[in-house]
């Protein structure tokens, strides 16, 4: 059963940085393409970053030059680093995994509050 635990998520102030893990089990991360996805409140979930297999990387004109997708296949894990949040970026982050089917973590909290 392939599984995704997001980590990392927390109450950050306007302007702060956080760093978000997704760690990978039961599927060999360096075959598929990965992204980050997350859905503030009254809102639907929308595309944060995405990652593919050879490190191609695509980013949401919301979080380009703030964001930062990146992979450690040999540890089986995907990063999101935030830098310069802002309170519009309140929301829960998912992991997501494309591989032979569509997989997806539980979620992790992040709130950008003073």
């Amino acid at each position: 059963q392939v599984q995704l635990v997001e980590l990392g998520g927390g109450l950050v102030q306007p302007g702060g940085s956080l760093r978000l893990s997704c760690i990978v089990s039961e599927i060999i991360l360096s075959f598929n393409d990965m992204g980050w996805y997350r859905q503030a409140p009254g809102k639907q979930r929308e595309l944060v970053a995405t990652i593919t297999s050879d490190h191609r990387t695509n980013y949401a004109d919301s979080v380009k030059g703030r964001f930062t997708i990146s992979r450690d296949n040999a540890k089986n894990t995907v990063y999101l680093q935030m830098n310069s949040l802002k309170s519009e970026d309140t929301a829960v982050y998912y992991c997501h995994c494309q591989s032979y089917a569509s997989f997806w973590g539980k979620g992790t909290l992040v709130t950008v509050s003073s």
